[in-house]
């Protein structure tokens, strides 16, 4: 199994694990100072494969600028800007969602979006899962010879 498909799994066994809507991977591109939805389970349409957003916008952008967690639980009301701003979450309805930074070699390298279409608070043992499941992100990413596709 290569990496692709193995982050794929591993985004598949999140969402059944958590039971939410939607689970997505960005992976942020420093030379371009843009992120780009890679990957997607739970997804309504491939909306999210043309999705890009610059550093430090949307949801991906604040976590990869601040290297911290983000969580939205009223989606559009509450969140910083314009809800356009958050593409990834008018492309696939989602409500709340818990975005996660990935790091690699101590720099961050994608986003780990977990998303529900409708109102809902991630509960403590959710958050673990997914907190779980980014460090086996980055133990996969580790290895300086990996590559997607």
């Amino acid at each position: 199994m290569n990496k692709t498909d193995q982050i794929l799994v591993l985004c598949t066994e999140i969402a059944h694990e958590i039971s939410c809507d939607f689970v997505g991977l960005a992976i942020y591109n420093p030379q371009g100072k843009e992120l780009r939805w890679m990957y997607a389970v739970g997804n309504r349409n491939d909306k999210y494969r043309r999705i890009v957003v610059r550093y430090g916008k949307g949801i991906a952008g604040q976590v990869i600028r601040s290297g911290r967690p983000m969580t939205i639980s009223q989606f559009p009301q509450n969140i910083i800007g314009k809800a356009t701003d958050y593409p990834i979450m008018l492309a696939e309805q989602l409500i709340s969602a818990l975005a996660q930074p990935i790091h690699r070699g101590g720099i961050p390298w994608g986003v780990l979006l977990i998303g529900n279409r409708l109102e809902s608070a991630f509960t403590k043992e959710q958050q673990d899962k997914i907190k779980k499941a980014v460090n086996s992100i980055e133990n996969m990413i580790k290895d300086p010879m990996f590559t997607l596709g």
